[in-house]
């Protein structure tokens, strides 16, 4: 069984946020065009070993950029607020990997625990 680890509120909070912003970026980009530039389109050659082509791509528009560059400044923040959090300091060298990973893992073990 994992040890468990007495995780300050502030950190679990901000694990979870960090697990949501890649998905919320995922979501983005998969509404947004290929390019981020005005783009021609394009297909290979008829002989091309892979065939493949892409549509003319009208870029992306100024609030799709801003919202893109904020939500990846936001994983930035959350990342450095987890990985520099002064709880690690009280762990012995040890034992930072197994706390790293029970962190990961929190929200899923707390969702176990709770529906068993």
């Amino acid at each position: 069984m994992a040890s468990s680890y007495d995780f300050p509120h502030m950190l679990t909070a901000a694990q979870s946020k960090l697990d949501q912003v890649p998905a919320d970026l995922q979501a983005l980009f998969e509404t947004l065009p290929w390019s981020v530039e005005p783009t021609d389109g394009w297909e290979t050659h008829e002989n091309a070993w892979r065939p493949a082509s892409r549509p003319a791509s009208p870029g992306w528009d100024p609030q799709d950029a801003t919202e893109v560059a904020r939500l990846r400044a936001r994983e930035v923040e959350l990342a450095r607020l987890v990985v520099g959090h002064q709880f690690w300091g009280e762990l012995s060298p040890a034992d930072l990997p197994a706390a790293r990973d029970a962190l990961k893992h929190h929200r899923e073990r707390k969702t176990a625990d709770t529906v068993s």
